[in-house]
């Protein structure tokens, strides 16, 4: 069974959105082994400057480099990133399931985004749409989105 992480940045406070990502770790649960990382987002001042925004994004590179398991795909999801379909994802993750990699881990930052150095790392960037969402509603749309790559591999009527 692929081992599958979600390692994000900022913690989520909403009720709805804890909720909607619950049922979507519990659908997981049967496909893979799901970890699901929250790091917590650096304080930054009201109006910070671009130094300050570096050295946050570093420090939680840093925090994310700690947590990334041994011998792991890294795909980070970045505004750079290239958009795929649920058929293109569902066509990554068998790939990924029969590499050599030991460990899937998908990265979701902060309100700041990664630190370049990090998404540097990853061998996939990931954009799921070039319109901007909050961060915790992106994290709900990726756990639909690894569940149907799950779907789709099975061959369920799921993706219609």
């Amino acid at each position: 069974m692929l081992s599958v992480y979600l390692i994000c940045v900022g913690k989520l406070k909403e009720k709805f959105y804890q909720e909607a990502c619950a049922e979507y770790v519990k659908r997981l649960s049967a496909y893979c082994r799901l970890t699901l990382v929250e790091l917590p987002e650096e304080k930054l001042p009201q109006a910070p400057s671009q130094g300050q925004i570096d050295q946050a994004l570093a420090r939680e590179a840093a925090a994310i480099r700690a947590k990334l398991p041994p011998s792991a795909v890294l795909a980070a999801l970045c505004v750079e990133g290239r958009m795929r379909s649920s058929e293109e994802l569902a066509q990554l993750v068998g790939t990924w399931e029969q590499s050599s990699a030991k460990h899937l881990v998908f990265l979701i930052g902060g309100s700041y985004g990664l630190h370049p150095s990090i998404k540097a790392e990853a061998q996939v960037k990931l954009s799921m749409s070039p319109m901007t969402f909050p961060h915790h509603l992106a994290r709900v749309m990726l756990l639909e989105q690894i569940y149907r790559a799950f779907k789709i591999r099975e061959g369920s009527s799921y993706h219609k």
